[in-house]
């Protein structure tokens, strides 16, 4: 059992996820990494680094908490940032693909956050990041539209989780980004990757979100790659 922080991140393997993984551990966190299929990354020191079977769809934040408890003692940070994107307006797509990004943007970082609560309070300091995005924000196109419900719900998710745990020290911030050079953003935009946010620099602004203090609790955090009226 090692003492220091120690944060849990969802959708690890690559991304968004790994980027904060890798910040992370160069800042000294003991990580606790959720992946479909778990695999060490280049990066991090494994020595620090414990690895989770999870897939947000099937569940098990109970036994992943418990897992990361039984390894290092405590939790004091939960990076939610497994996400789901089903390119569809609100009218074509039918209820199968709403439930889809439902379960993977919202009920899965909720079910997380309530099983990492208890440790997080005990903390003093827990905090929780909801990868939200812009698409939280606006509704920029018809093809976003659908998703956009989804991460509407993770911003308000993102406000629940800061308001059952303010008084016990818990913070939580909604990071709203616009397109991430990541594969997911790829596989919806021709923009070059160039012309997008880079994952290391999200992480960097994680790292910063989660080691502010108490009193500096920020509720949303919003960064774009593209001039627009308000992001």
């Amino acid at each position: 059992m090692r003492q220091g922080p120690v944060a849990l991140i969802s959708g690890a393997s690559r991304g968004i996820g790994q980027a904060v993984a890798r910040r992370l551990s160069r800042d000294g966190w003991s990580l606790s990494l959720g992946m479909r299929q778990p695999a060490m990354l280049q990066g991090v020191d494994p020595e620090r680094t414990h690895l989770c079977a999870y897939d947000a769809v099937a569940g098990g934040e109970a036994a992943w908490v418990a897992q990361a408890v039984e390894r290092f003692g405590r939790i004091d940070a939960v990076v939610a940032n497994a996400g789901l994107m089903i390119p569809k307006s609100v009218i074509e797509a039918e209820d199968e693909d709403l439930d889809a990004m439902l379960a993977v943007n919202v009920k899965a970082p909720r079910r997380l956050a309530k099983a990492a609560f208890e440790p997080l309070a005990a903390s003093g300091r827990g905090r929780v990041i909801i990868l939200a995005s812009l698409s939280g924000k606006r509704v920029k196109s018809d093809k976003s539209g659908l998703y956009s419900m989804t991460k509407f719900a993770a911003v308000a998710l993102a406000h629940g989780i800061r308001q059952a745990g303010f008084d016990r020290g818990i913070r939580a911030t909604a990071v709203c980004p616009g397109f991430v050079a990541t594969d997911m953003a790829r596989a919806i935009t021709d923009r070059e990757p160039g012309a997008m946010t880079d994952p290391d620099e999200l992480a960097d602004i994680i790292a910063m979100l989660i080691g502010l203090s108490n009193t500096a609790s920020v509720a949303e955090f919003a960064v774009n790659c593209q001039l627009e009226e308000q992001y």
